[in-house]
């Protein structure tokens, strides 16, 4: 989920830099400024120890924002100019979707507990006594202390003191990833398992270092707008929660990047629906235990790597950006279509469907707005009146079961809903897919908490998007 911090902000400062260079044809002339123009000389206050640091880390963030990639054994001498070159001149974007920025990393110490000076050395010793390694004893000071190398983190000595007095000290990005696909590698940095993970995008958000980074496809996104070949718009239902504008402005200003249509994916939502329940309907006749929902690509994905007992219960049908796109397709067959959402699995997905060319996120187009000079509450185009309001549910927590009631209300569908995806939801599937049994018959999983309007691209935090979202659509009545 996503919360307005200092890390969002510098992401959405380079986007919005590097934007504005592209539309002003500067891009591979002044990129190499940007670092020294975002920490100046004279900057009273750095985020590093020192103004060289943050300039280089700046610069290794910019390489993945170009869509390149930030290879290990890089040469450090290599200029934004260069890389900037190379990202106008490819054809198609790199494969890999997430980039550990190692200088930016700073290596934070293995998940541990720690007993902090508000131990009063109590003679009940509670962390000693029901310590089951022996690794709590007492120091010269009369306090407690934790042996590292004996404790196993099992957490009783927290739970049990009565000043609460001992804390557990996490690795961020390591305790937000569900599958645990980021790990420390021999050097203390930390590294990415393509085999492992998922794209959810929880390490993104959990860093406060900012050190992991999307590869974008922005450049690619700003390069065909700027083409004389027609650019689609298709714009994810989270679009609701994202702006604190009416969102016939937010689609006109998004048609006033350059964009020669603007498609709603809650239309494409429309279609998953009506055949997702079609399909539970006739699961569930066919004395199925359960079906699972199969619109999350970040679940989809867990269910491939991590859970494979689980996928002959996932739904077969596709995902609302697929329909649309197909939709659009056929509407311009001879467009390009960049799909425009909160989430960054929908990169992975992206490349896989072969009417999506490019994906962009609202963190990205909040920085394009900045960066080429959107007036946000500028024009206003007309919503789309054809689409049902149960696709622009999709957005939430819940949207899709809600959504799937609403179409077929005859059949006796008890939802699950599993919002947001951690370890223990993630073992509480394994069981589902294990024993066949759950405490309903359709399980809507959303891999972030709050469901897309809280997805790791999002620009508001799950509270505020979730009021935003729900006042967009009080303006969009039922019989529409």
């Amino acid at each position: 989920m996503a919360y307005v911090d200092n890390t969002m902000i510098i992401r959405r400062d380079l986007v919005a830099n590097m934007a504005e260079l592209f539309n002003e044809e500067k891009l591979i002339t002044n990129l190499d400024r940007v670092p020294l123009e975002m920490a100046p000389r004279n900057k009273e206050y750095t985020d590093r120890c020192c103004i060289f640091k943050e300039r280089v880390i700046i610069k290794e963030k910019l390489i993945p924002l170009l869509g390149c990639e930030l290879e290990e054994d890089r040469d450090e001498l290599k200029t934004l100019a260069e890389y900037a070159t190379e990202a106008m001149q490819r054809e198609k974007p790199i494969e890999k979707i997430l980039t550990v920025v190692d200088e930016a990393c700073t290596s934070c110490v293995q998940n541990s507990y720690i007993v902090t000076n508000l131990c009063k050395g109590c003679v009940a010793h509670p962390c000693m006594m029901n310590c089951p390694k022996d690794a709590v004893s007492w120091n010269a000071n009369g306090q407690a202390q934790i042996d590292p190398k004996s404790c196993i983190n099992c957490g009783i000595c927290m739970n049990v003191c009565p000043y609460h007095s001992i804390i557990y000290m996490p690795v961020p990005c390591e305790n937000a990833c569900p599958v645990g696909a980021i790990t420390k590698n021999e050097h203390g940095k930390e590294q990415i398992d393509e085999d492992k993970c998922i794209d959810c995008g929880k390490c993104i958000t959990a860093c406060p270092f900012g050190s992991i980074m999307e590869n974008s496809q922005i450049i690619d996104v700003m390069k065909s707008l700027k083409s004389e070949q027609e650019t689609i718009a298709l714009v994810a239902p989270a679009l609701y929660g994202q702006f604190k504008y009416k969102t016939e402005n937010v689609i006109g200003a998004i048609k006033e990047l350059g964009f020669h249509d603007v498609i709603e994916v809650a239309k494409g939502a429309n279609v998953t629906t009506i055949n997702e329940a079609d399909e539970l309907l006739e699961r569930l006749e066919n004395k199925a235990p359960f079906m699972t929902t199969s619109c999350c690509p970040a679940y989809v994905s867990a269910v491939k790597k991590h859970i494979p007992n689980m996928e002959q219960y996932v739904s077969h049908t596709k995902s609302p950006m697929y329909y649309a796109a197909e939709l659009a397709k056929k509407q311009y067959p001879n467009g390009k279509f960049v799909f425009i959402g909160p989430c960054i699995a929908k990169r992975r997905e992206g490349m896989a469907d072969p009417n999506v060319d490019y994906v962009m996120t609202f963190e990205e187009l909040s920085g394009l707005f900045a960066g080429w000079h959107i007036n946000i509450d500028g024009n206003s185009i007309e919503l789309d009146r054809t689409i049902k309001n149960h696709g622009r549910a999709y957005a939430a927590s819940g949207g899709v079961a809600q959504s799937v009631l609403e179409v077929k209300p005859y059949v006796n569908i008890k939802p699950v809903i599993v919002n947001g995806l951690d370890k223990k939801k993630i073992n509480m599937l394994k069981a589902f897919a294990k024993t066949g049994k759950t405490s309903g018959n359709f399980i809507e999983v959303m891999a972030c908490e709050g469901g897309c309007i809280a997805g790791p691209s999002s620009n508001h935090d799950p509270k505020t998007g979730l009021k935003i979202y729900q006042d967009n659509l009080k303006e969009f009545p039922e019989d529409l």
